[in-house]
């Protein structure tokens, strides 16, 4: 398996700083490897480091870059689709940044499971904007209808608006985005107010 050069991208900058840097080393072969610790979690981290020869581990997916290997950890392949390493200068030297969109949750595809897509833009598009009222929503789990049981949490507890939230957000951005879900259920305790944005 191997991955295309979209996927991961090392820009040009980037390559030429690793080279110097690898060079430094004075290690015949030294490359660098790629992964996320805590792939899928809030405190994903992407991480590169040195990786001398036979340093890989098993099943890493090598790729050829301008003067030296990398490695990508098999496991994080998913979490780091469209990930960019890029350096840039500046008069304290210069950094290095790894930009991983989706190191907190692996991009899906229509081939992806229903609960891996509802997760997916539960992260990306519905938490970061109930976030503001200090409120998230969670797939509990996809009942045999193919309805999704959410509970939310936070603001969103025992919110007066949360009909709204529920019906006008969260069910119709899901039904946008997975039309083979049938609908959403919340079995979330709103009699319990305490944190309520909205009593």
């Amino acid at each position: 398996m191997s991955i295309s050069e979209p996927a991961i991208q090392f820009t040009e900058s980037a390559q030429s700083y690793l080279t110097e840097l690898l060079e430094k080393q004075g290690v015949d072969g030294i490359g660098v490897r790629l992964f996320v610790s805590s792939p899928g979690t809030p405190h994903a981290e992407t991480c590169l480091a040195y990786c001398k020869p036979g340093e890989e581990k098993e099943g890493d997916i090598s790729m050829q870059l301008d003067g030296f290997m990398a490695w990508i950890e098999h496991d994080s392949v998913p979490f780091l689709e469209d990930a960019t390493v890029d350096y840039a200068a500046d008069k304290m030297g210069g950094q290095l940044t790894i930009k991983a969109p989706n190191a907190k949750m692996p991009k899906v595809n229509e081939d992806s499971a229903i609960d891996q897509k509802i997760n997916y833009y539960l992260a990306t598009e519905i938490n970061p904007s109930l976030a503001s009222h200090g409120g998230q929503v969670q797939l509990v789990e996809m009942d045999e209808e193919g309805y999704a049981i959410l509970q939310f949490g936070g603001g969103c507890q025992g919110c007066a608006s949360v009909d709204l939230t529920l019906k006008d957000g969260v069910e119709r951005t899901l039904m946008t985005c997975i039309p083979e879900l049938k609908g959403i259920r919340d079995v979330t305790d709103h009699t319990v107010k305490d944190n309520a944005y909205y009593k």
